[in-house]
This record gives C-alpha cells, sequence and structure tokens, in this order.
C-alpha cells in the first residue's frame, strides 16, 4: 500500500482562506469553494514546489484568489509577488482594487506585493511593500487560469522566456489551466461554451474572459520551445461548488451574445471579407445552439458544472538547445 501523498495544505483551510476575500452577502460557500479548488491544485504541485519561505511570482493575480491561498501556503517568511496589467475599477461585484487591499488588510497582507503590470516590464526579484527589490530570482512562478486572458498568442512565449531567466536556479513553473476535457457530463455545457467563446473573441476586440483559447498541449509545446521541461502533470475534476463552468456558459446562453456576434467587425467592402464574415457568424451561431441543447441536456444552467482542469510542473531543461532554424524563434 502506498504512502498518502503529502499536502502543502489541508482542505479544511478553504474557510479560513476564503475569509481573506471581500465577501458579498452569502458569499462565502462560493469563496470556499474557490480555496479549495486551488488548494488541490497547490496540493498537486507539492510540498517541495510550494513550501514555507517559498518567493513566489503569480501571474495573472486578478481578485487574489490563488494569491491568497498562496500566501497562506508560503507563510510568514514566504512572499507573493502577484502581477495583473488589469485595471483597478475591472471585476464585479468589487473591483481589482477592492478585492486587494481587502486581501492586504487581512493577516496575510504583509506577504503580499501587487503589481498592477506585466512582469517584464519590472526588474527580476521579490519585491517588498515600497517597492524595492530585495534578491534576484524567485522559487516558483504561478500561472492559474490567466491564459486565456492574453490577446495575443506570442504572450505566452515572452512570458515563458522571461521566467526562464528570472527563477531561481532549480526553480519551479506551475501552471493551471481548463484542460478543454469534460469527465462529468454536467460539465459539457461549460466546454462548449468556452469554445463558442473562443471563437467570437477571435474575431473581434473585447475585455472578456476568454481571449485566446490554448489547449494543454499548445502550453506544453510553448513552454518547451522556452527552455522548460514538465516534470509532471494532472487532470482535476473540480468539485460541484465551483462555479466558473456556470458563469462561463451563462454568459453564451444569453441573448447578449447574439448581440456581440452582430457586433463582431465585418468588412462589407470586400466580398471574400463579408463572406467569411457570413460564416463566422454561422458557426457562432450554431456554438450557441450546442451550448443551449447541452444545457437542457443536463437540467438547466445551474446543474451545469466546471470542466476539467489540467495543471504541469516545470523546471528549466539544463540540457535544452535552441532547434529553430534561422529567422525562427
Amino acid at each position: 500500500m502506498s504512502a498518502p501523498r503529502e499536502t502543502v495544505l489541508p482542505l479544511s483551510s478553504a474557510e479560513k482562506i476564503a475569509t481573506y476575500q471581500l465577501l458579498p452577502p452569502n458569499g462565502l460557500a462560493i469563496e470556499v469553494a474557490q480555496a479549495t479548488h486551488r488548494i488541490n491544485l497547490i496540493n498537486t504541485w507539492g510540498p517541495t514546489t510550494i513550501f514555507p519561505g517559498a518567493r513566489v511570482l503569480e501571474i495573472g493575480c486578478g481578485q487574489g484568489n490563488c494569491t491568497a491561498v498562496l500566501a497562506e501556503a508560503v507563510g510568514p517568511q514566504g512572499h507573493v509577488d502577484a502581477f495583473d496589467p488589469a485595471p483597478p475599477d475591472y471585476g464585479s461585484p468589487f473591483t481589482l482594487a477592492q478585492a486587494q487591499a481587502h486581501i492586504s488588510q487581512s493577516e496575510i497582507g504583509k506577504r503580499v506585493s501587487w503589481h498592477r503590470s506585466k512582469p517584464l516590464h519590472e526588474p527580476r526579484g521579490r519585491h517588498d511593500p515600497a517597492g524595492e527589490v530585495e534578491e534576484a530570482g524567485w522559487d516558483v512562478a504561478v500561472l492559474t487560469h490567466c491564459i486565456w486572458y492574453f490577446k495575443r498568442p506570442e504572450e505566452l512565449n515572452e512570458l515563458l522566456s522571461y521566467l526562464a531567466n528570472g527563477i531561481k536556479t532549480g526553480g519551479k513553473l506551475c501552471i493551471a489551466e481548463y484542460a478543454l476535457r469534460a469527465t462529468e457530463m454536467a460539465a459539457v455545457p461549460h466546454l462548449l461554451a468556452a469554445l463558442a467563446r473562443g471563437t467570437l473573441e477571435a474575431h473581434r476586440e473585447s475585455n472578456e474572459n476568454i481571449q485566446n483559447l490554448v489547449s494543454p498541449g499548445e502550453i506544453k509545446e510553448a513552454a518547451m520551445k522556452c527552455r522548460w521541461k514538465l516534470d509532471s502533470e494532472a487532470l482535476l475534476v473540480p468539485g460541484k461548488g465551483l462555479m466558473d463552468g456556470q458563469w462561463e456558459t451563462g454568459s453564451v446562453v444569453t441573448e447578449r451574445f447574439g448581440w456581440q456576434m452582430e457586433e463582431s467587425p465585418s468588412s462589407d467592402d470586400d466580398e471574400r471579407n463579408r463572406q467569411s464574415h457570413m460564416r463566422v457568424e454561422s458557426v457562432l451561431r450554431s456554438a450557441r445552439a450546442a451550448v443551449l441543447a447541452a444545457v437542457e441536456a443536463i437540467g438547466g444552467i445551474k446543474e451545469t458544472r466546471t470542466m476539467d482542469v489540467w495543471t504541469g510542473v516545470f523546471s528549466v531543461d539544463p540540457n535544452y538547445t535552441d532547434s529553430s532554424g534561422p529567422g525562427e524563434q
């Protein structure tokens, strides 16, 4: 009989961590589910990756759901540099500025430094609250449910290349993103909704949650081209309480999605572009119809679950050689 796997945090700590968040009325259960999901992620990464005293670089921290879990895990001697370029008034029902300020006032507040920028635009290293660089390099970089927000596919490559030089020797890169796979039938609507939303956003400019759909396979391929090697990977099936699948599906089944399809840019003066736009609209209408049918099949939108999540742990490959040809990256 194999020994039980060591954990970073017990699942029982989710309720405490949820209280670090700025909560709407009756919002504790939602935040407990968010914290539980992220505890499951860091437990998959393991205590040799996320450990007391670790210095963590978090990309795409948003309102701090994962930030709070990481700060709890690294303890008073650890630190989290949390980066997100979104404007301070982004987000609902609370803005990024409000949510982050609330965490800063909690017992883990001193363990977190917030940065409204991309790490590519900052000196490498841990930052104290005054903005001074204390020491070059982080022990681990974390990207949790943020890659789909990147507006350009090249952003991932740029970031991964930067991180390969910004992490301490022996450091790790931890990534978690939706797997584009549904173990549970009730998660099929979320999977279809993500594909529909990703198709729409590929043809217009917006601030929607999904900007650029990237599969786990594409993430791994990009990482390996940027000097990273995969140490381990896993698939997680989120619990019923994680509402992200329901929220994303809800954004596609509404009439607003239809209006957004009609608002996507077209070039009426170019017949080829006009025909292409009409084909895209047809695909989007069919994609939305598939989401509606999937929702009906499971008994309604409130039964929708969140699709599977893929996670991988990487380290810099000491044997990496650039095999690209002339002019390639």
